[in-house]
């Protein structure tokens, strides 16, 4: 059983008075997000080879900058508070400049924010206000795979295992309802939320 308390982890209820506030903006935005190490990049990329708008993670794109510039990984997130709060203000930066009415697959989206400020030991009610700026047509949970540590990830399992948890139930509780995509082959999820969003008519 994971240790929340002993990882710094935030099981913070969201407020329910905040979680009453309206959307502001209906988009026609697809969210494909999940712990880290649940394959959702590749699945950006493919479905970007399919021809679809896409918006890369805001995470790595950050990271990856940061380290072409001479910065260390460990430099980066020497304070996870402070790199949350960087990575909330560009995602909603991102966010605030794309066209509602296009249909775009996002690599996490801004309530990503919620749990991983509650990674970071912060209460994710400081970022709740801000989840109401634009309504998704809908959210893909990936499922991960086993974790693996590379270049720009460094959360650790403890840490993806507490976000392979949370995403879909901070998602569900702003009134999402979140589809979770198993772990198969990059062809075959890409089939599964193909289907999925035909489904709905979304595409």
């Amino acid at each position: 059983m994971l240790d929340h308390a002993q990882h710094g982890f935030r099981t913070t209820e969201l407020d329910p008075d905040l979680l009453a506030t309206p959307f502001r903006r209906q988009t026609k935005w697809q969210v494909i997000t999940g712990a880290p190490c649940c394959g959702k990049t590749t699945l950006i990329n493919l479905l970007a080879g399919k021809g679809f708008a896409t918006v890369p993670e805001v995470g790595r794109e950050y990271i990856e900058r940061e380290m072409a510039q001479g910065r260390t990984i460990e430099e980066i997130r020497e304070s996870p508070a402070a790199f949350c709060r960087r990575i909330r203000d560009m995602q909603l930066e991102t966010e605030l400049r794309l066209p509602v009415e296009q249909p775009t697959f996002l690599d996490r989206a801004f309530p990503d924010c919620l749990t991983f400020f509650r990674v970071a030991g912060l209460d994710p009610n400081q970022v709740l206000p801000e989840c109401f700026h634009h309504q998704y047509a809908s959210v893909f949970v990936l499922d991960r795979f086993p974790f693996l540590l590379d270049g720009v990830r460094t959360e650790g399992d403890a840490a993806s295992s507490f976000a392979d948890g949370w995403l879909p139930r901070d998602y569900g509780a702003l009134g999402y309802s979140v589809v979770r995509v198993p772990v198969l082959s990059p062809g075959e999820r890409l089939a599964f939320v193909l289907e999925r969003l035909s489904e709905q008519g979304l595409i």
